[in-house]
């Protein structure tokens, strides 16, 4: 059993250990928004600066002497297209030796069209997603026109990812194979596992030799310390802050280490840090068969669904379409092989957002014709691959923070108790969420751990909860909020991963109206139906 986080994606098989939470960069589902409450308990000091921030001396108040070269280095900031403009920053590879060496991160600013507030980081989640391509690519997607109106919005890759110094593991053939091969043996066999492991161990192997001695540094505790030295660089007091899905927990990290320095934090698609990779796997698979019943709720309500029946008997349906290609794996046009690990990973990443439910049908009726190309399609799109090359490293990315941040499970009755509840509670899901784990078989032994965050005496940060998101479930949301000392809850209820900047205007007008205007929601938080 994959007993550590996923990456958002389908949780099959050997797969399960290489899946993201997929972030904010999937389309999210608009549904109906309700009015804001009016219910205010706080106002927290809005920062203000010149519109115009290429002269903000660096912030190295407060910074210990052997990081002041660090805080101080002074940017040079080059054009990087559609009014955008990049750079490149220094930070230390160890934190706690930052003589050591360095490393660098890409980082890229769409200034303010207004009078800029200040600068706002945001982070597209993974983790091992790229911020700069979120911010240079999908501005408008990420982040509200009233905020690019008042901010300098930041994006950055943060570290091991994309541009800046970066995990690497294989090329496009070998991770062709490492993410599509099919097995050898009957799932759950003696030949299956091992075949599982030995691909793990590989791929380690492989992230070992190709990453130039970073992997045990790729960490999210290393990586808020990061963004702590961009908020200095870029000259802000305090950090302006959106993070989606894993980026929440990025955020409410960086938090409980500066909790003096958070200015507006805002965390949508939340992790809930005090819980266990085991829990997390277990939570998520009872998700993914939730969002996966409303899914099928709505297909049968149209002609062009490939099921009929109840939603029980089409959901038995399905359940024998992705034995029947396990067992009889389809030929894509390609070459490759579609078993029934890629096919739950396409079914996945079409529910993260309602509005790609048409695909969906549109797949499953392919494949029970025996057509596998739109379920590759889909697979490809949550695995970055396009014409036969991979466009990032998320995959190593992911693993390589996952497997440094999260404890190992080693209760073998625990992952038993797990099993066990997932065949009860996602029984479609089920056969596909068991798997070995990467994490076995990583160089380094992990170094964090996992434990609720207060963050004393940050200030208010809003928590934006889905009632049914399959990847980051609504409790984990409720559960932070709860946990952080200044948490305050907003609720969107619908389907889909994230909440902010969907169409709801509920949400959106409650977190701009924070950003802009530092109007916190009443304690009790907000719902928006």
């Amino acid at each position: 059993m994959n007993s550590r986080p996923l990456r958002g994606g389908a949780p099959s098989g050997r797969l399960v250990s290489r899946l993201r939470r997929l972030s904010a960069v999937v389309a999210g589902l608009t549904v109906a928004a309700v009015a804001l409450s009016g219910c205010l308990y706080s106002m927290i000091p809005a920062e203000s600066s010149p519109s115009s921030r290429s002269t903000t001396p660096p912030d190295t108040s407060g910074i210990a002497p052997e990081l002041q070269s660090f805080y101080g280095q002074k940017l040079s900031w080059s054009s990087c297209g559609s009014g955008m403009e990049c750079t490149t920053v220094k930070t230390p590879l160890d934190w706690e030796n930052p003589a050591k060496a360095s490393i660098d991160l890409a980082v890229v600013r769409h200034r303010a069209s207004g009078t800029a507030k200040g600068s706002l980081l945001t982070n597209p989640g993974g983790p091992g997603a790229s911020g700069v391509d979120l911010i240079k690519s999908s501005l408008t997607f990420a982040v509200s026109g009233t905020l690019i109106k008042n901010y300098d919005v930041i994006g950055f890759d943060p570290r091991g990812v994309g541009a800046s110094t970066a995990v690497k593991c294989y090329d496009a053939a070998q991770m062709d194979a490492y993410l599509y091969s099919i097995p050898p043996g009957t799932r759950g066999s003696a030949p299956w596992k091992a075949a599982q492991e030995k691909a793990n161990k590989d791929f380690g192997a492989a992230c070992e030799k190709n990453s130039g001695g970073i992997l045990p540094y790729i960490t999210t505790v290393n990586s808020a310390r990061d963004m702590d030295l961009l908020r200095g660089v870029l000259g802000d007091k305090k950090l302006n802050y959106l993070g989606y899905s894993y980026g929440t927990f990025l955020g409410a990290t960086y938090a409980e280490l500066y909790p003096d320095r958070v200015g507006h934090l805002v965390l949508d698609g939340a992790l809930d840090p005090a819980v266990s990779n085991l829990d997390v796997s277990t939570t998520q698979a009872i998700g993914f068969e939730s969002a996966l019943k409303a899914y099928m709720t709505d297909c049968l309500k149209s002609k062009k669904c490939p099921f009929q029946g109840t939603v029980d008997e089409a959901m038995s349906d399905l359940g024998a379409l992705l034995a029947s290609v396990d067992r009889s794996p389809q030929k894509n046009a390609d070459g490759r092989m579609l078993g029934a690990d890629t096919l739950m990973t396409s079914i996945v990443v079409a529910l993260y957002s309602q509005g790609d439910w048409t695909y969906l049908t549109q797949s499953l009726t392919a494949v029970l014709k025996g057509d596998p190309t739109i379920a590759f399609q889909l697979a490809d799109s949550y695995n970055s691959r396009e014409n036969g090359k991979y466009t990032d490293n998320s995959t190593e990315a992911f693993d390589a923070y996952n497997c440094m941040d999260y404890p190992r499970d080693d209760d073998a009755a625990a992952k038993a108790a797990s099993q066990a509840k997932i065949k009860a509670e996602a029984p479609v899901v089920a056969p596909y969420w068991d798997g070995a784990d990467v994490c076995d078989q990583w160089p380094y032994p992990p170094s964090g751990t996992r434990g609720e965050i207060k963050a004393a005496g940050s200030g208010p940060i809003l928590v934006v909860g889905t009632t049914n998101d399959p990847a980051t479930p609504y409790a984990w949301a409720v559960s932070l909020a709860k946990q952080l000392e200044g948490g305050v809850l907003i609720t969107r209820v619908g389907e889909g991963h994230t909440g902010y900047n969907k169409g709801n205007s509920c949400v959106d007008d409650a977190v701009d109206a924070y950003f802009v205007n530092s109007t916190v929601p009443d304690k009790a938080g907000i719902r928006c139906g």
